[in-house]
């Protein structure tokens, strides 16, 4: 559970920290037994100032780019109100499927913390995703056009999240070698949405300059040998992710 939540002065973000601290003062008048309780698991709303977006750049810089692959995959596509609400819940699903850091440090644990589980407690679960064209023109059905527009989505969106924890700045800023147990995504093609490939570092080969350039890596399907071009270490925190 989050202890603080930062956002912006949207009103409806304003709105509801106040429907809470009112509900939270109702309930509490009439159970306050429940006072310490909800001392230690409750929540705070921190909100930037006014009419300055750059303070939530972090959040505002993902918004970015999650609408930028959406107009791109719908194009001319004409959908009704209900199909664009059901593309965009399954957007927000992928999104917040994203691995953002390793749960622990226990080199067993092959589990990564997603947005999901500061909604739900855990990470998210998808269908399995139904064989559509990759045009969506030739799809007939409306539910295979949503499912094709969602896997477009997918894999222009999945790949620059995963770039994004790649960024390498060369030889100018040097950054330390994958070691054994570090928790990585794999960059895998052609794998269905929300699935992230994760797994260990169970060995790795160095080059004659003594960088790390392939690696070990133990999967839930097994153990398998990539470059590190393919593989993404998750950072230790989420802050900045």
């Amino acid at each position: 559970m989050p202890t603080k939540i930062f956002s912006d002065n949207a009103t409806n973000f304003v709105g509801a920290d106040r429907k809470l601290r009112e509900l939270t003062e109702a309930f509490l008048a009439q159970a306050p037994e429940l006072k310490r309780f909800a001392a230690d698991e409750g929540f705070k709303f921190i909100f930037i100032p006014p009419r300055a977006p750059h303070f939530g750049g972090l959040w505002e810089a993902a918004v970015k780019s999650a609408k930028h692959h959406i107009v791109r995959v719908i194009g001319n596509a004409l959908l009704t109100a209900e199909e664009l609400a059901t593309l965009l819940a399954e957007v927000e699903a992928i999104l917040n499927s994203r691995p953002l850091t390793p749960l622990s440090q226990d080199p067993n644990d092959g589990e990564a913390f997603t947005p999901a589980h500061l909604l739900i407690g855990c990470s998210l679960r998808a269908l399995p995703p139904e064989k559509v064209p990759v045009d969506p023109v030739r799809c007939c059905e409306r539910w295979q056009l949503v499912c094709c527009l969602k896997q477009q989505f997918w894999r222009q969106w999945s790949k620059v999240y995963l770039r994004g924890l790649q960024e390498r700045n060369k030889w100018l800023h040097p950054t330390r070698n994958m070691q054994l147990n570090d928790l990585v995504l794999v960059h895998e093609d052609n794998v269905p949405p929300q699935l992230w490939v994760l797994g260990r570092v169970v060995a790795t080969v160095e080059g004659q300059d003594g960088k790390v350039r392939v690696a070990d890596v133990a999967t839930k399907t097994g153990t398998i040998k990539r470059p590190i071009h393919k593989l993404a270490l998750l950072p230790m925190d989420v802050e900045g992710t």
